[in-house]
């Protein structure tokens, strides 16, 4: 059983040496002691903003590569609703949330499972709380 939603800016975090912190140390584990589930587009976002850091110089090829094998280790879920559900309830959450379809792809997400939802975008963190999801501190 998956513990919890996570976006690409939770788990981002592990692959920066100047993102570490407490916070996300304690979240990987948390992944890795419990799972986490995340939707189709989560792996896209998580490997171009990768792909963008190394084109900047931030990390290197390498850094990539070990980075995502370790994340790929993780007990991690992917949901596989989220493209019968793209139009209807996602557009609408959108819609009604004030956020893109791609972060409200992360809040249907924590609404059906019934997860609570990690991330540091803050609209989306405002957009959870207003619709009761959880939102881990």
């Amino acid at each position: 059983m998956s513990a919890l939603v996570i976006d690409s800016s939770a788990a981002l975090s592990w692959c920066f040496e100047d993102e570490a912190s407490p916070e996300a140390d304690a979240l990987f584990e948390r992944v890795r002691d419990q799972g986490a589930v995340v939707p189709g587009l989560w792996h896209l976002e998580v490997a171009n903003v990768l792909l963008q850091a190394e084109r900047r110089g931030r990390i290197t090829t390498g850094d990539v590569a070990l980075r995502l094998e370790l994340i790929a280790e993780l007990p991690i879920t992917t949901d596989n609703e989220v493209t019968a559900r793209a139009w209807r309830e996602i557009l609408a959450l959108a819609r009604a949330e004030g956020l893109t379809t791609y972060d409200a792809t992360y809040l249907e997400l924590a609404i059906r499972r019934g997860l609570p939802l990690q991330t540091k975008d803050e609209a989306l963190i405002t957009a959870a709380r207003r619709t009761g999801v959880a939102v881990p501190a």
